[in-house]
Parts: C-alpha cells; structure tokens; sequence
C-alpha cells in the first residue's frame, strides 16, 4: 500500500513519461509535489523502489523505469461516448463556443465524518476527475466522501466529494479536515481562541467542539465540492 504522497509521485512520473518520454527531474519533482527540498524526492523514490513500483538505472541521469502501477492506477478512465443523433449542420444562432477544460485526477482517500469524528483516513479508495479550475493554487489536492449532516448549512451534504488542498494551517471560518488526537478525522469549520480551537458544525443539531490546539492538526481545507445526483 502507498502513502498519498508515494502514489502522486508516482502518477507525475507517470503522467510525464507518457507525454515526454522521460522522467522529470528532482527539482520538477519537489515543485509538483510542494516540498520544500529534494531529500524528501530522494526518500519517496527509494520507498517506490523499495516496494516494487520503479527501478532506477545505473550511471544515467534522471533515469526511472516504471515496473508496475497500483490497481487504482491500472483501471481505465470512463470515457464518454458521443452520441450524434440528428446533429444540426451548423450550431445556432447565438451558441457559445464549447472549450476544452482541463481537468485533473485525485484519490478519493475514503470517508470523511461530518458528524461525530471517524477513524483517520489514509487509504485510497479510488480516483475522481475534477476540473482543473478548482483546485486552490499549488500543492497537493485529494478528495474525500463526506458522511454525515453536520456541514449541510454550508451546503455540504451527506455522499458529497469535497476537494481539498493539502495543508496545515488554517485562517478563522476556514472549512478543514481536522485530525483530532491523531486518531479521529472531521470536516468542521475552524476557529482559533487563544490556545484552544473550536471545530464548528453548521448544523444546529451539533454542538461545537472546543479542544486544546495541540490536540488538533490541520490536515488540509475545503477548495471544492462535487455533488452526483
């Protein structure tokens, strides 16, 4: 099994190789992934070596091969199918230009309780397709299935994707995955007082939770929401 950051390392890789030809470069690698030095780079490579996944090759710079890929990895993208129909010879009068969007796939990292806290989440579910547009700046992004109704005044509800960027600090009224006492994950809305932190529901039928902060680290804050119907 691979941590979050192993398996986005190992599908920039992939995803360069399949456009380049060659693997990126250290530096490139340290961008994509927001590190802050290439020893982690260096760390990440030698833990996907180690389990199998890439192999390095002697005496060449930047050389990588990729050995295997995990199952999440191997699946193939759903691809919609066109159906034509009777299709008019020329659009109508007044339609807006249809422009490719860009769109990017992240791990679903399994459920996140917004309502009475579950157990901290670090395996990968599956992967999801979201747009390119609402990804929040640099840095890491992954997506979560919320369960539970204690956000629905914030417009999150129960079965919802929330798309957030990994990070470990979080401004008053952010909504954040919070990792309490290192055991429980929630999605709730962040407010600092003094040395303690409140865990805010939006729903009423929730009490806010207020703990000592070295009890809650931040695991990353809301950027996006998908919602199937």
């Amino acid at each position: 099994m691979l941590t979050r950051k192993q398996l986005e390392l190992l599908n920039f890789i992939k995803a360069r190789m399949d456009v380049d030809g060659v693997p990126p470069s250290f530096d490139e690698m340290k961008d994509a992934l927001d590190l802050r030095s290439k020893s982690g780079i260096h760390r990440l490579i030698t833990a996907l070596e180690e389990r199998g996944f890439i192999r390095r090759l002697a005496h060449r710079a930047r050389a990588l091969e990729i050995i295997k890929l995990p199952d999440a990895m191997e699946k193939p993208a759903f691809i919609p199918r066109v159906i034509e129909g009777d299709k008019p010879a020329a659009p109508p009068r007044g339609a807006m230009v249809v422009e490719a969007v860009h769109a990017m796939e992240l791990p679903v990292m399994g459920r996140i309780a917004a309502g009475v806290p579950i157990e901290a989440i670090s395996e990968i579910s599956h992967h999801i397709a979201v747009p390119g547009s609402m990804l929040s700046g640099q840095g890491s992004h992954y997506a979560l299935e919320v369960k539970g109704d204690s956000m629905i005044e914030a417009g999150i509800n129960d079965g919802d994707i929330v798309v957030i960027r990994e990070q470990t600090t979080a401004e008053n009224g952010d909504i954040v995955v919070a990792l309490v006492d290192d055991t429980e994950a929630t999605l709730k809305r962040f407010r600092r007082k003094g040395n303690m932190i409140a865990l805010e529901a939006a729903n009423p039928a929730y009490e806010t939770r207020m703990l000592p902060d070295h009890q809650v680290k931040v695991q990353g804050r809301l950027v996006g929401l998908i919602r199937s119907y």
